[in-house]
Parts: structure tokens; C-alpha cells; sequence
């Protein structure tokens, strides 16, 4: 049976595991789901259409599962999807989806939101990401696997940012940001690949030799963007790492794509 605290408040209908653990004072709504070894420590908040993932952490004063901060929410049933054995920390936020952007928030596994952080709605975050504190997405945001947000970062509505990616703290993010890059800058400039992530995350010497070439040629200043993709993608054919940017660029889009300052390009 699960250890639910004297003082927490379980609606009715709520799906509680029975190695999950309720601190005190939280406050669980009537449609939440709380898997095996959840912890709620103490004074969370969960509502709305919410799952909370096996082995996952969740600190004093988060609030997880409310009423989308979106004008254009009138009540529809979506829902916060939130994965395994992630260390939500204080007074984070998130919140979940909208008819117009899918109806589901969905945030990966293995994930530290530090304190302050805020997921929007409809927003889908990947595995293993930091968010350092309060760093924040706006609405419809795409986070891929193992990404970085500085402190006090924040991420514009419809913006994707890719795999392994480093924000920089105080970066303000409105485009599309390739995967293995790093931005930085009061509003974001491309300064980089990610180095230092892509030598923790296992890339081998040339798939980082690769992604290095690459990145010059894909920013050149000579010819256009599609012509400098075009020959990237025949160059780099067999370089998957590459050939995940390329991809990732080819992607219809709303938002443009992030671009180095000329003195970064080299």
C-alpha cells in the first residue's frame, strides 16, 4: 500500500501505485496517475489528466498538471505525460496540452528540472535533458535527447532544439537549433558545436571530425543555405551524426533556423 502522509489530500479516482510515497501536504487530483516509487516530498500539486512515470522525484511547491497558461484553452481533456525517474525540483511547472498543438505535454525520462523550470503545453521534451533554474519553454517547443538549457534561459513558442544541444544561461532562444550545437547570447547565436557533451556522450573522434567539417562548410558565407545542405548531405552521406543535421533542417518548420555569427563559423 502506498505511504500516503496524514495530511495529503487524494482525490477520489486517483491511481495511486503502491510503492509511491505522498508527502505531506500535497494534493493529488481525481484523474492523476502515480506510478511505482514516486515521491511526492511534500506541499506538490498535481492535477488535471496527469501520469507521473515510475522512480520519479518531485520537490516541495511543484505544481504539475494545471490549467495551460494558453487564452485559447476551453477546458479540452489533454494531458501532462511525465516519464521515469526524473528529479522535478522546486516550484517547477508544467503544464499540459491543447486541441491546437496535439492534446499531450510529454517530457522524457531521466530528466532534471532544476528549480523554477517551466514546461508550456504541448510541449515535447526528450530523455535525459537539464533544465537548469528557470529555464523556460514557451508553448509547442521540441527539446531532443540529452539537451542543456542554461539558468534563466528561455525557449520561444514552436522552436525545436535538438539532440545534444548546450543553451547557454540567460540565452534567449526564438529559432530552431541544430543538433550538437551550442548557442549563447542575449537572443541566440549558433557558437558552436558541443564539444565537451559530444566527448560524454560516447561520439567517436570522427563523427566529431565530421560534425566539425560540416558545420563550417553547412555555414559558409558562400551560396545559399540549400545549396551548402545539398552538398553537406553528399559530402557527409555516411556520417549519421551529419546526417541527423541535415535532416533535422529539412524539417518543415515555422520557425527559421539558428545561425552562427561569420566569426564562429571557422
Amino acid at each position: 500500500m502506498a505511504d500516503i502522509h496524514p495530511s495529503a489530500i487524494i482525490s477520489p479516482g486517483a491511481t495511486i501505485a503502491p510503492t509511491a510515497v505522498i508527502g505531506a501536504y500535497c494534493v493529488v487530483g481525481p484523474e492523476v496517475e502515480i506510478a511505482d516509487g514516486v515521491h511526492l516530498i511534500s506541499h506538490v500539486v498535481v492535477d488535471g489528466i496527469t501520469s507521473i512515470g515510475e522512480g520519479t522525484v518531485v520537490y516541495p511547491f511543484a505544481s504539475l498538471g494545471h490549467r495551460p497558461q494558453d487564452l485559447k484553452y476551453r477546458g479540452e481533456a489533454s494531458r501532462l505525460i511525465i516519464g521515469k525517474r526524473n528529479q522535478i525540483r522546486e516550484n517547477v511547472t508544467m503544464n499540459p496540452g491543447t486541441e491546437g498543438g496535439g492534446m499531450v505535454t510529454r517530457v522524457g525520462d531521466n530528466g532534471l528540472f532544476m528549480v523554477g523550470a517551466h514546461v508550456a503545453h504541448d510541449c515535447q521534451v526528450g530523455d535525459g535533458v537539464i533544465f537548469a533554474n528557470n529555464a523556460t519553454l514557451g508553448g509547442h517547443v521540441s527539446i531532443g535527447d540529452f539537451a542543456v538549457l542554461g539558468g534563466l534561459s528561455a525557449v520561444h513558442q514552436f522552436v525545436r532544439i535538438g539532440r545534444h544541444v548546450m543553451v547557454g544561461g540567460m540565452t534567449g532562444v526564438e529559432n530552431d537549433v541544430i543538433p550538437f550545437a551550442t548557442v549563447t547570447g542575449n537572443r541566440a547565436h549558433l557558437s558552436g558545436l558541443n564539444l565537451v557533451g559530444l566527448k560524454r556522450r560516447g561520439y567517436s573522434r570522427e563523427d566529431i571530425h565530421a560534425l566539425r567539417n560540416a558545420y563550417r562548410l553547412l555555414f559558409a558565407p558562400e551560396g545559399t543555405m540549400a545549396e551548402r545542405l545539398e552538398e553537406v548531405a553528399e559530402q557527409f552521406k555516411d556520417a549519421a551524426p551529419v546526417m541527423e543535421i541535415v535532416d533535422f533542417i529539412r524539417v518543415d518548420s515555422s520557425r527559421a533556423i539558428c545561425q552562427p555569427k561569420l566569426a564562429n563559423v571557422a
